[in-house]
């Protein structure tokens, strides 16, 4: 709603329950019209300030804010089903998303470890999570994983599609023509020589080896505690990182509440913001919009589309 308050140049679409909005606005004191659309419809028409475009979908019980309730859980996976196939259909450009709680919805008995993974099914794809901030891309080779299930899940086969999907949405998406990828090791110090841990010398490094070998521009294992210095980073175009906390911190260190999440290796384009749910803020009127403001400035940018466009 607060995204409602600025003009754009395509018509944005927001895929949830149309009284919700109302409610959220009228607490908020913020103005609001309502255009009701469909996203089977290609149709779409740009959007006055204080206006938005609503799919509509239905809440199973009432929203309060700031309160979890399983028994919504399944609203909140229908709008994300809604607006990606809505984005298969080639009626949207691009889906831009906002925070989710996984936890509700794991309590809803939907076993749900995140928008990327979800996504990823829904498309039969293999994702890449990056976020941006600035200049700075770091993406992950694995995501919403416990820190002792890690080592498990990097793989070889797994290390290879990411950094060959990396290295492709670099070069479709962000035109830039020869990617740059500076990769983490695993181990602190990347093993130290197969002394703090033998992953980088037994399957990250021969994966770097064969990737070069085709062509790509690849450096590492790089040890992580050094791969973020000013120095390596202006000699690569993104890192990819082993964990999530591994890369992440980094990232939002350096723009929290401005960068943006996008998810590679999709057949559709997806933006999102950089943090949680933050429910000691909803409906406050002390939450930000700044980080969501991105997302969707940076998928219009990525879509290159205007005022036929929709997100």
């Amino acid at each position: 709603m607060l995204l409602a308050q600025r003009k754009h140049a395509c018509e944005i679409v927001c895929v949830a329950d149309p009284e919700l909005l109302e409610q959220r606005a009228h607490a908020l004191k913020l103005p609001l019209r309502l255009r009701a659309v469909d996203l089977a419809e290609r149709s779409s028409l740009p959007l006055a300030e204080g206006e938005l475009a609503v799919h509509a979908v239905a809440l199973a019980e009432q929203a309060f804010p700031g309160q979890l309730n399983p028994a919504n859980a399944a609203y909140v996976l229908a709008t994300l089903r809604t607006a990606c196939q809505a984005c298969l259909d080639g009626a949207a450009q691009a889906l831009v998303t906002g925070p989710v709680h996984k936890g509700v919805v794991n309590d809803a008995g939907v076993a749900f470890s995140g928008h990327t993974e979800f996504l990823a099914a829904l498309c039969d794809a293999q994702p890449v999570m990056m976020l941006v901030a600035g200049p700075l891309r770091v993406a992950l080779l694995t995501t919403h994983l416990p820190l002792r299930e890690v080592a498990d899940a990097v793989t070889a086969p797994r290390l290879q599609q990411a950094v060959q999907i990396l290295d492709h949405d670099l070069r479709e998406r962000f035109a830039l023509p020869q990617p740059r990828i500076a990769v983490c090791g695993l181990n602190p110090h990347a093993g130290e020589g197969g002394h703090l841990g033998d992953e980088e010398l037994r399957m990250i490094e021969p994966v770097l080896r064969k990737l070069r070998e085709q062509g790509l521009r690849v450096t590492g294992p790089l040890p992580a505690d050094s791969a973020f210095t000013p120095q390596q980073l202006s000699e690569c175009d993104a890192v990819l990182a082993m964990y999530h906390d591994q890369g992440l911190p980094v990232l939002k260190h350096a723009g929290f509440g401005s960068a943006v999440n996008i998810t590679l290796g999709l057949p559709i384009l997806r933006t999102s913001v950089d943090h949680g749910t933050a429910l000691p803020l909803a409906g406050t009127g002390k939450a930000r919009a700044d980080s969501l403001a991105a997302a969707l400035d940076l998928a219009l940018e990525l879509s290159g589309r205007t005022g036929a466009a929709r997100a």
